[in-house]
């Protein structure tokens, strides 16, 4: 009988997979992004993932995360755990901290592979220093508008706070998915070759290209 990661298994092949599986991955922040490519990770085959978050999950949150709404009011990564192991039995290591210069040492240093997908600069620019002196390799998701990218620390600028409340902006469900798709295959493009390529993606005119710049900024 078919195992769980079997349809991965036959378009990446098992080799690819027995890469994803042995990875250790942080992901830092749990929110829109970063809650639905933790989701496809897991379903690709990822089995060892840390989930680094300090928030609750709100009312407004259940059109653009995993989270449903009966899970409203429970902290972010104690959700993601329990729908994780729901539904592919892997147990992540769900840290409820906020992550501080003082604190980035010990949350981050045993990861393979970072993902980054804060909201606020502080945060972000704390990640990309770390990633630059520890020598982790680095993906930062983010989104604006209409438009998303997934740029390796590399490339990566820190871009400036948006004005006003940070959950009070326009926001599509299927440019979360498109940046969880685009993210996911760099991220497995990684893991097989070592490659890091950076995209962006647009959702009205539904385009994916190689990043040429950095010169859009994405909280």
């Amino acid at each position: 009988m078919p195992g769980k990661f079997h349809h991965e298994s036959l378009y990446r092949g098992a080799g690819l997979v027995a890469k994803i599986a042995a990875a250790r991955v942080t992901i830092c922040g749990v929110g829109a992004v970063s809650s639905n490519l933790a989701d496809n990770l897991a379903r690709q085959g990822m089995a060892t993932l840390r989930a680094i978050d300090h928030d609750r999950v709100e009312e407004h949150n259940v059109s653009t995360q995993l989270y449903g709404e009966s899970e409203v009011g429970l902290w972010k990564v104690e959700a993601l755990r329990n729908r994780l192991f729901r539904s592919t039995g892997i147990e992540i290591d769900a840290v409820r901290k906020e992550l501080k210069a003082d604190n980035t040492r010990q949350l981050l240093k045993h990861a393979d592979l970072m993902v980054d997908a804060f909201d606020n600069a502080a945060a972000r620019g704390i990640v990309r220093e770390f990633a630059v002196a520890a020598g982790i390799p680095c993906l930062h998701v983010g989104l604006h508008e209409d438009y998303c990218e997934v740029v390796w620390n590399e490339q990566y600028r820190v871009p400036p706070d948006v004005a006003g409340d940070v959950c009070d902006y326009p926001l599509a469900r299927n440019l979360i998915l498109l940046a969880v798709a685009i993210a996911s295959e760099s991220i497995l493009e990684f893991l097989d070759s070592g490659k890091r390529t950076s995209l962006s993606g647009t959702l009205r005119d539904f385009a994916v290209r190689p990043m040429e710049s950095t010169e859009h900024d994405c909280a």
